[in-house]
C-alpha cells in the first residue's frame, strides 16, 4: 500500500506573519499602449492594509530582539495614519502600548481604526512653519518622550530601519517577481524609506533601472515649495533624515486633484480600489510616458487600499473643492 503523502500546515503565530508576498499585476487596460508595460506591486493587499505594515513589523520586531523595545513598552510615533495603524497592531500582537500623534489631515477612518486597535490618539491642530502638520507632530513627540523617558520614539523619517524592511521586503520581492528588467520604478515618497530600500535591492540586480520619486505638489521633500495638501501619506513639510536625492533620477510632482483622479482612473479600468498616494503614482505615470523610450517596462509600488479615502479623493464634492482651489490658484498666477 502507498503511504499518503505529507502534508505540513502553514499557520502563523500572528497576523503580521501574512505580511508580504504581495502580488505583481500588468495595468494593461489602463496603459494598453503595446511598446509600454506598467506593473503594480500592490502593497495594498497586506493585512492591515498598507505596505507600512513591513516597516512596523521589521521595526517592532528587530527592536525586541536587540533589547532597544523591551516588553510592555510604550512606543511613540508621529504618523498621518497608515504607519500608525501598522504599528497600533504590532503593538496588539507583541503587547505593547502606543501613541500616535496626528493632525486635522488624518482620515476619519484612519482614527477609529486607530482607536479600535487601542492605541492613544494625540492631535495637533498648529500649523507649522512650512504649512504643513509634521513640525508641529514632532514637537508633540518630544514633549511625550520628555514625560515618559522610558518610551521609544519610532521616528521612521530617520530610522534605518525603515529603508532596511523594505530592502528585505518589497525590493527583495520585485527582484525575484521580475525575471525581465524594468527600465523605471515610481514610487510615492513621504519619508523616502520604501523607495530607498527598493531601488537599493533592485538596482543589485538591474543596474540600469532608473527611480522616479512620486512627489506631492506642495511637499518640500526635493526643495519645492510648501503649499496646502489634503491627500495623507505622500510628501512631506521637512526633508526626511533619511533621504539621498541623489539616488533618485526623476521627481515627478502630483497635486490632490490629479491624484484623486488617478485613484478614480485605476478603478474604474482595472478594478483596483487603491489609496490618494497610488493615484499620484498613477497620475505621474500617465504624465511622464510620453517621454520615455520605447519600448518601455516600469515598476509601480502601489502603498495603500482607498478605503481609508472615501471621503476624500473618491467623495466628488471633496473632489469638486480641489478643483476649486486649484483654479483659484492657477488664476493668481496667471494675473
Amino acid at each position: 500500500m502507498t503511504a499518503a503523502p505529507s502534508v505540513t500546515e502553514s499557520v502563523g503565530e500572528s497576523v503580521f506573519d501574512c505580511v508580504g508576498n504581495t502580488p505583481v499585476v500588468a495595468l494593461r487596460r489602463l496603459f494598453p499602449d503595446p511598446d509600454v508595460e506598467v506593473i503594480a506591486k500592490l502593497e495594498l493587499m497586506n493585512p492591515g492594509g498598507s505596505m507600512k505594515d513591513r516597516s512596523a513589523r521589521y521595526i517592532v520586531e528587530s527592536g525586541l530582539r536587540d533589547g532597544s523595545i523591551r516588553p510592555g513598552t510604550r512606543l511613540i510615533e508621529s504618523s498621518s495614519g497608515n504607519f500608525g495603524i501598522a504599528l497600533a497592531i504590532a503593538a496588539r500582537v507583541h503587547a505593547l502600548r502606543f501613541t500616535c500623534v496626528v493632525d486635522p489631515k488624518t482620515t476619519t477612518a484612519n482614527l477609529a481604526l486607530l482607536h479600535r486597535l487601542g492605541a492613544e490618539v494625540e492631535q495637533v491642530s498648529e500649523v507649522d512653519e512650512a504649512g504643513g502638520y509634521l513640525e508641529t507632530r514632532i514637537r508633540r513627540v518630544r514633549e511625550l518622550l520628555a514625560a515618559d523617558p522610558d518610551a521609544v520614539w519610532i521616528n521612521q523619517y530617520a530610522n534605518d530601519r525603515n529603508w532596511q524592511a523594505y530592502y528585505h521586503g518589497t525590493g527583495a520581492e520585485l527582484a525575484a517577481q521580475l525575471v525581465r528588467p524594468p527600465a523605471y520604478l515610481f514610487a510615492a515618497v513621504s519619508t523616502t524609506g520604501s523607495i530607498l530600500g527598493c531601488a537599493r535591492r533592485l538596482r543589485e540586480r538591474f543596474p540600469a533601472l532608473r527611480v522616479v520619486a512620486v512627489d506631492a505638489a506642495g511637499s518640500v521633500i526635493f526643495g519645492g515649495k510648501p503649499g496646502r495638501r489634503d491627500i495623507p501619506g505622500i510628501g512631506s513639510s521637512r526633508i526626511p533624515e533619511l533621504c539621498r536625492p541623489s539616488e533618485i533620477d526623476k521627481v515627478v510632482h502630483v497635486d490632490d486633484v490629479d491624484a484623486a483622479l488617478g485613484c478614480r482612473e485605476l478603478l474604474a479600468r482595472e478594478g483596483i480600489f487603491a489609496g490618494g498616494s497610488t493615484g499620484s503614482v498613477v497620475a505621474a505615470i500617465a504624465r511622464t510616458l510620453p517621454d520615455l523610450p520605447k519600448p518601455c517596462r516600469i515598476v509601480a509600488i502601489f502603498p495603500d487600499r482607498g478605503d481609508r479615502y472615501l471621503d476624500l479623493v473618491y467623495d466628488d464634492d471633496w473632489l469638486a473643492a480641489a478643483r476649486a482651489r486649484r483654479d483659484d490658484r492657477q488664476g493668481e498666477t496667471v494675473a
